[in-house]
């Protein structure tokens, strides 16, 4: 083989005063790695938000050394501490290949190739199948989907097709150097475990400010599905008690998803589960019936605005009234439902964000996660922002407007959670999840209990880092503030 031993690094660094959970694995890297194993020698999967040893530049270069390790693949999917990532990785051998991937490696190949002046070749688009020539040595040339370094200049190939994902490996969970368990704050509050299975690619749905299901190369992921056999193959095998499916729709057949419930149950699996839905679900009580009896604890719903023409203009293809109706039904379930919503749309006014938070606690969701609208290389809403007067977007897909700047969108955001995420409001999510839905046993919840003075001296610790431990106390009691 032409290459001993393959470094997989998730460039990624959570600090124990960062709030971000450390709950799921880094799927897509994963994939990648799993790939290349039949073409090195050796592979390793380093997870730098979980191995604090390999977090300083010393470290991962003590472990590059001592390894043998004779080429580094880089996993780039999100636009946040690139400055980080890119000096870590000028610090890199001169003598090793180093190959970045991605989703925002894709999206930033130009920039990614200035700021990294050390990246042998960006993998554009899926990668599974990009790897392996590259590792069995194909001439940079004749490998589709990469762009290059020869002789001082920057190459691009055409892009690879995308595959059946039939035809993707599994990922292979013994590379892995760590378990992946609740984290909040750097610290373990429960001893579950958690996991993610991708049971298909792609989206049948073409929502205008969704670009998951197209690369930042244009190129659209037509949904592509494993056999529901196969899918429940792999989540049997998994020793962890909570599984994400974490394709971006999972029940957009349902009965394929009611096929996966059956051999789910049949098998008597007892795992806990948590996947992404759209409001439609509500449609199929069978379908329901059986997602609870096979152990589906909570549902991750894009509901995105209360407003019939923010919903138009986004394309969701349903009304608010349409969700009032859904959940009337959905509540009748024992299911955690967590709604998903959109703020800073194009020409949405102050008291039109500021609503979100009461519709979400009107239709009866149990928690909501806010995201400013953000309008990427392809998005079909780039033309309207462009067109609509007052309206910019940033080279990092930002949206905002001459009424409302970032700084405005971070406060209304920051009103809209703190009107929803009351106290009362978290008393209200622990009893569902732990007497309702039972996605906490009584043990585990114990463990959390038992964890929360170290918890509050670390968010103490954040906030007084931040220099806004005052205003924070202030705008947890003080509804509103």
């Amino acid at each position: 083989m032409k290459y001993r031993h393959a470094l997989f690094l998730n460039p990624y660094i959570e600090s124990k005063v960062n709030s971000t959970m450390k709950l799921f694995p880094p799927a897509g890297l994963e994939y990648v790695a799993t790939s290349a194993k039949e073409c090195a020698e050796r592979v390793s999967l380093v997870d730098l938000r979980h191995e604090q040893e390999l977090c300083t530049i010393e470290g991962l270069l003590d472990f590059i050394k001592n390894e043998g390790v004779d080429i580094i693949c880089v996993g780039i999917g999100w636009d946040r501490q690139l400055k980080e990532i890119a000096k870590l990785l000028n610090e890199m051998p001169e003598e090793i290949p180093l190959i970045v991937g991605g989703y925002t490696a894709t999206e930033k190949v130009e920039e990614l190739f200035s700021s990294c002046p050390k990246i042998d070749i960006i993998v554009r688009g899926e990668g599974e199948e990009t790897i392996k020539e590259i590792l069995k040595g194909v001439a940079y040339e004749n490998i589709l989907g990469i762009s290059y370094r020869k002789k001082g200049k920057v190459n691009h190939n055409p892009n690879r097709p995308l595959p059946e994902v039939d035809n993707i490996v599994p990922p292979e969970r013994s590379l892995r150097r760590t378990d992946y368990h609740l984290m909040l704050n750097g610290i373990n509050v429960t001893n579950i475990s958690f996991d993610s299975v991708l049971s298909a690619r792609g989206c049948p749905n073409n929502c205008k400010f969704c670009t998951f299901t197209i690369n930042p190369l244009g190129q659209k992921r037509n949904y592509s599905a494993r056999s529901p056999e196969s899918v429940v193959d792999e989540i049997e095998k998994l020793p962890a008690k909570v599984i994400l499916l974490s394709d971006d729709n999972f029940f957009a057949y349902p009965k394929r998803a009611e096929e996966i419930c059956d051999l789910i149950i049949k098998r008597k699996l007892k795992k806990r589960f948590l996947a992404q839905s759209r409001i439609d679900i509500a449609r199929y009580p069978q379908l329901l019936e059986k997602m609870v009896k096979a152990g589906f604890k909570a549902l991750l719903i894009g509901i995105e605005s209360p407003h019939d023409r923010i919903l138009k203009q986004l394309n969701k293809g349903f009304t608010a009234d349409t969700v009032r109706k859904a959940f009337s039904v959905l509540k009748k379930y024992p299911i955690y439902y967590h709604g998903y919503f959109i703020y800073g749309n194009i020409t949405e006014t102050e008291e039109e964000m500021l609503y979100i938070a009461e519709f979400a606690k009107e239709i009866g969701v149990d928690g909501i996660t806010l995201n400013k609208l953000r309008i990427e290389k392809f998005s079909p809403l780039k033309e309207l922002a462009e067109a609509t007067p007052g309206y910019h977007v940033t080279e990092r897909g930002e949206l905002y407007s001459d009424t409302f700047s970032h700084a405005d969108l971070k406060k209304i955001g920051r009103r809209l959670r703190f009107s929803f995420y009351t106290p009362s409001r978290f008393m209200k999510m622990l009893w569902k999840n732990i007497f309702v839905t039972k996605f906490f046993t009584l043990g585990e919840f114990s463990m959390f209990i038992l964890a929360i003075p170290k918890l509050l001296v670390s968010v103490v610790a954040r906030e007084r880092a931040r220099g806004r431990l005052g205003d924070s106390l202030k705008r947890t009691f003080i509804s509103n503030a």
